[in-house]
């Protein structure tokens, strides 16, 4: 009779892969790393993916078999070396252990997932860059704004804000989360307005209601209301906070009172920047591989803090003239005094990662020796402290005065840990001498172990005569005495065989068996005594969470202008001075950037730029291409960003007023792949500029109009330039353009003055002088930057004969004069035309103020349709 094959579904689970299989269909997306005994296991999928990103070997669990499944795993000790792959890699890793000892059950060791480690929140250094904020973002989609939050778990800063499409994205492409939250009916409205790039996590949309996230607020805080923190208005911001306090809970962060504030990001206090600011100026991140950005410019920090601060105060300028005041006056003072300047960097350079330490602290993750690195820098800011307030500058006797000593949780650390603390507990050694007077004693037994074993060794050895006998330890033995074999006829008769070798003997005694338990049952002890001790001495110090987090804050600020300090002696930068007036008036600015990227000796060719609201509104810039107009443009802005900063710029002088929004549009900046042409990008950029002007905003325009045909590029250039010359906003302009054309505007447009980069020609070649100097330039000298990039000389021949031909034809032909329609008018049609009055009547009835930019399009595409049928 041939035996039954079980199907497969009749394949039975073992007892672990049926506790495996329960515990992974609560974490469905999660790569599960699976506690058994020295190891971490993935199955199926899991190991899979776990093993092509680790580079570490598949297997198979059960080969062969119905059950067999895909396998991969590496030691329980490896975590930290193999856990930030996984999450770079934006994995959410559930790590499951072993929550009872398995020596102490008959049956299978009881395990659950102690933590869900996510690219949005992780605490494991391996993850996180030191400068850079680790943030978890949540989006909520309300019925006229969208709320947003972020949550940095490492730092417990916690930020919220609420805005329209725009404004979002500017917060999106400012803080660079690594992980957003989005409910999931309103996934396709995400991904639709913000793109596919960020690593997004979809909840139920239940989590995201108003009560419950107020109530999660409030309950987190133990405060009644919102209203402390200021952000009781900001409906769709709550219901993203609750939504972010809600995945910390479903990740297993429980111990987070180090998250004690939330605040308000307020979008009137800041410079707005939209994306294509943020991208075009290359702030902090570049698409060009390599290229220098301004953060790598003006990053002198000293500390983590400090340059994760930094990264903010550039995403988020300031708009008051006072508080920027404030940071320029402590620049001032440090730059004049030098030995407080080189006292504060050297005392910054000792203190440790605040934010994040205090942060692991609060969640029990602390290690002994990282205790030690906290009171250090606390030491640390001692010195600082006294400095500060002895100071003659107000905001730095302000800091002092807030910088909290923190003097009994220094003393208590000194006391309660040992100065050499390991780098885990289990280690052992961690709490100081005269805390516990059991663990001192125990301690005794177990460190006189080595002088006992040597004395009985010494003492067996001399009663038998073997002068080779030892005393050792293995896991299996434990303590046991060694003889070779050409000794053994004098071990003694008491002395119980436990292992034969080759070449010896193996015993044990009951003295041994006594000492054994002695020690060992020490050693037990200790280890639990410490815990207990360490853990009720981490609950302690968890009452100085908020006083450290506020010396970090304080550290940060320091560090982030000591940096400006440092930066502003080395590059030779000056204080810019602010007014209640709609002026920028530069003297000798320069690129920040590419005056650090020139040769050594070579000087930056500096420029002046004034720009007012009255006289001097729009300054149109022609002159060759690669003359530098760009980096004239790009200059203007980061000058007058660096200055709202808080930082001296790079100029002879500088006096402005305070700009409230900065907008570029800034070379060619293609969105091809999402089916969009250079032009169409070039339009939509440009006419969210145009919407949104105010009377203190900066306009830096660069070629528009070059994605399209030459005159319907001139045609557009002009009225882009006509509308901010005509709008009551009279925002300040830099306009530069290789469309001679546009310095006819000066004629019919006061407010506009043209200005060209100058150039030298020479006999055979154009020296370009890279100086902004009055008047327009009437040639681009396309064809010598042609010669320069290496072009064939036949090319370049043939190019020039073409170039004259054309500017004969032009000549003889006569061009068309923009500043009047009259005679373009007459050569298209018959002013008794009826289809002329046709065109009129339909333009007459056009509702201007209703009428979307794509009906627009469309009523100029049926009016262009009407024409050519003519």
């Amino acid at each position: 009779m041939s035996a039954k094959v079980k199907t497969p579904k009749e394949v039975k689970e073992t007892p672990l892969m049926k506790q495996y299989n329960e515990i992974k269909n609560k974490y469905p997306d999660a790569c599960l790393l699976f506690r058994v005994g020295d190891f971490y296991e993935t199955f199926g999928e899991d190991a899979v993916r776990a093993a092509g990103i680790l580079g570490i070997t598949l297997t198979k669990r059960g080969a062969g078999s119905p059950s067999e499944t895909a396998l991969a795993g590496f030691p329980h000790h490896s975590l930290n070396v193999y856990l930030p792959k996984l999450v770079k890699a934006g994995l959410r890793v559930a790590i499951c252990d072993q929550l009872e000892d398995p020596k102490t059950t008959k049956t299978i060791v009881k395990r659950g997932v102690t933590e869900l480690v996510t690219p949005g929140v992780s605490m494991n250094d391996e993850v996180l860059q030191a400068k850079t904020n680790n943030f978890l973002a949540a989006l909520h989609f309300g019925k006229k704004t969208i709320g947003i939050s972020f949550l940095d778990v490492s730092t417990g800063e916690f930020l919220t804000s609420q805005g329209n499409e725009e404004y979002i994205d500017k917060l999106l492409q400012n803080f660079q989360p690594s992980e957003v939250l989005v409910q999931k009916g309103t996934k396709n409205n995400f991904l639709h307005h913000f793109g596919s790039d960020f690593n997004l996590f979809y909840l139920e949309d239940w989590i995201f209601k108003e009560d419950y996230a107020n109530e999660s607020l409030t309950q987190h805080f133990k405060t009644t209301s919102l209203k402390g923190f200021g952000i009781e208005e900001l409906t769709e911001g709550i219901i993203s906070s609750g939504a972010i306090l809600y995945y910390l809970s479903e990740t297993q962060h429980n111990k987070i009172q180090h998250i004690s504030n939330i605040q308000r990001i307020a979008e009137n206090a800041y410079v707005w920047m939209d994306r294509f600011t943020i991208r075009n100026l290359e702030l902090h991140h570049s698409n060009n591989h390599n290229a220098t950005t301004l953060l790598d410019v003006i990053d002198k920090t000293l500390s983590p803090m400090g340059g994760r601060l930094l990264k903010r105060w550039l995403a988020l300028p300031l708009k008051e003239i006072n508080a920027i005041n404030h940071r320029l006056e402590v620049v001032d003072y440090l730059k004049t005094n030098p030995e407080t300047l080189h006292t504060f960097q050297y005392q910054i350079k000792q203190i440790s990662d605040l934010e994040r330490l205090i942060s692991k602290l609060a969640t029990g993750k602390i290690s002994p020796r990282e205790i030690n690195y906290l009171k250090e820098s606390l030491d640390a800011i001692i010195p600082m402290k006294e400095l500060a307030l002895k100071s003659k500058n107000e905001a730095l006797r302000i800091i002092g005065d807030n910088l909290h000593a923190c003097e009994l949780l220094r003393e208590k650390i000194t006391a309660t840990i040992t100065a050499d603390a390991p780098v885990a507990l289990n280690k052992g050694n961690a709490i100081a001498r005269g805390v516990n007077e059991e663990l001192d004693e125990l301690r005794d037994i177990s460190q006189s172990g080595k002088s006992y074993l040597e004395a009985l060794e010494a003492r067996e050895s001399k009663n038998t005569g073997i002068p080779s006998l030892k005393v050792a330890f293995n896991n299996v033995f434990g303590y046991y005495i060694e003889v070779r074999n050409t000794h053994k006829d004098k071990v003694p008769e008491n002395w119980i065989r436990k292992q034969t070798l080759v070449n010896a003997e193996r015993y044990i005694t009951e003295e041994l068996k006594e000492y054994e338990t002695k020690i060992l049952g020490a050693e037990e002890r200790i280890y639990k005594i410490e815990s207990e001790l360490y853990e009720k001495f981490i609950m302690w110090c968890a009452q100085y969470i908020q006083p450290v987090q506020l010396n970090a804050n304080l550290v940060a600020q320091l560090d982030c202008l000591q940096s400006f300090t440092q930066m502003a002696i080395d590059h030779n930068y000056v204080r810019p001075e602010f007014k209640d007036d709609f002026i920028l008036d530069i003297k000798d600015g320069r690129h920040p950037v590419i005056e650090k990227q020139l040769p050594p000796g070579t000087p930056y060719i500096s420029n002046d730029v004034y720009l007012d609201n009255e006289n001097q509104q729009i300054i149109m810039i022609t002159g060759p291409n690669m003359s530098g107009k760009s980096a004239i443009l790009r200059q203007t802005a980061l000058i007058v960003l660096l200055a709202q900063m808080g930082s001296f710029v790079p100029a002879k002088s500088a006096t402005m007023g305070i700009t409230d929004k900065i907008f570029t549009r800034v070379g060619a900046s293609d969105n091809i792949s999402m089916g969009e042409s250079t032009f169409m990008v070039e339009m939509n950029e440009t006419a969210s500029i145009l919407n949104n002007l105010t009377d203190r905003s900066l306009v830096l325009l660069d070629e528009i109009g070059r994605g399209t045909s030459t005159y319907d590029g001139i045609s557009i250039a002009w009225a882009i330039a006509e509308y901010l010359h005509e709008h009551p906003a009279k925002a300040k302009t830099l306009f530069a353009t290789h469309y001679h054309e546009l310095n006819d505007m000066h004629e019919q447009f006061h407010r506009i003055k043209n200005f060209n980069v100058s150039v030298k020609e020479l006999k055979d070649t154009v020296l370009f002088l890279r100086k902004l100097i009055p008047g327009g330039s009437a040639h681009s000298f396309g064809i010598h930057v042609a010669k320069m990039a290496g072009m064939p000389q036949m090319v370049i021949q043939k190019a020039q004969k073409v170039l004259k031909k054309l500017e004969k034809s032009h000549k003889s032909e006569g061009s068309v004069d923009l500043t009047t329609n009259d005679e373009l008018q007459l050569s298209i049609f018959n002013m008794d035309d009826p289809l002329l009055e046709e065109i009129k009547e339909e333009i007459l009835n056009l509702d201007i103020n209703t009428l979307t930019p794509v009906e627009a399009l469309m009523k100029l595409n049926e009016i262009k349709k009407m024409v050519s049928k003519k």
